[in-house]
Order: structure tokens, then sequence, then C-alpha cells
């Protein structure tokens, strides 16, 4: 059965802007456009994990702050020509309060903690191999 937690009300986030939720297993930022719609996504640009609460809402989007990749607020999906996707949270609005689904957020947390610990090892194999080969070439 899915919980709706209440996380604050529309106006404790400005427009065009963000906050955080702060739950186990990682943190979600939920943001305000202009027109007064909201959305929640985790809050970890799937680039290089930059906090994506900290980037410039424009329109539907967020521009990540670290590398600039543009993220969909609707479909948590990179704009083209990047690519990955930022898991959505499910969040509605109901006189003014903001309510995030609790049980969507914990199973995706599990989720990903499940199938994310292969890649996460294949990734930093690939760093790793990465590093050695630029230290033989600084060596030469």
């Amino acid at each position: 059965m899915s919980e709706w937690i209440e996380v604050g009300r529309l106006e404790d986030i400005p427009r065009l802007g963000a906050r955080v939720v702060r739950r186990p297993g990682r943190d979600i930022a939920v943001f305000r456009s202009a027109a007064d719609e909201i959305f929640a996504l985790e809050d970890r640009c799937p680039h290089k994990g930059g906090p994506l609460s900290q980037g410039i809402v424009h329109g539907c989007r967020v521009t990540c702050p670290l590398h600039n990749m543009v993220i969909e607020l609707e479909t948590g999906a990179a704009v083209a020509p990047d690519e990955g996707v930022v898991s959505k949270v499910p969040i509605k609005m109901e006189n003014g309060r903001i309510f995030l689904q609790v049980e969507t957020m914990i199973e995706s947390a599990i989720a990903r903690k499940a199938g994310g610990s292969e890649q996460n090892s294949a990734s930093r194999k690939r760093g790793r191999t990465h590093v050695k080969a630029h230290r033989r070439a600084r060596r030469s």
C-alpha cells in the first residue's frame, strides 16, 4: 500500500526553484515551475551525480549545476544529445500542500541498490583502467 507524506507547501518553493526532501537512501528534489507545476526527481544528475536541486529551473526543465546537463522535469530524461534518466517520484498537490508517495521511494531505493551494484562496479573498473592508462602515458 502506498502512503503519501506531506513535505511542504507550494509557497515554500520559489517559482523556478527547488527544495530537497531528505529520505533514507536518497534525497528527492521537489521543483516548482513558473506556472506553479510541481515535479519530484531524485536529487542526482545521471551524468556525475550533481545536485539537481541546485540547478537552474527553466520551463519544465532543470540544468545540472556541474556540467550543464538538461533534464526534463516531467520524465526525468536527459535532453538530447545527452543521455540518462533520473528516477521520478510520484508527487501531488492538494490545497497548496505537497505530498510525495513514500512506498515508491523506498522500493526504488531498494531496486537501485540491487541492480546498481554490478553497474557501479563496472564503472569503477573502467575508471581505474582509464587512470592507469593516463599514468602510463604521462611517464612516457
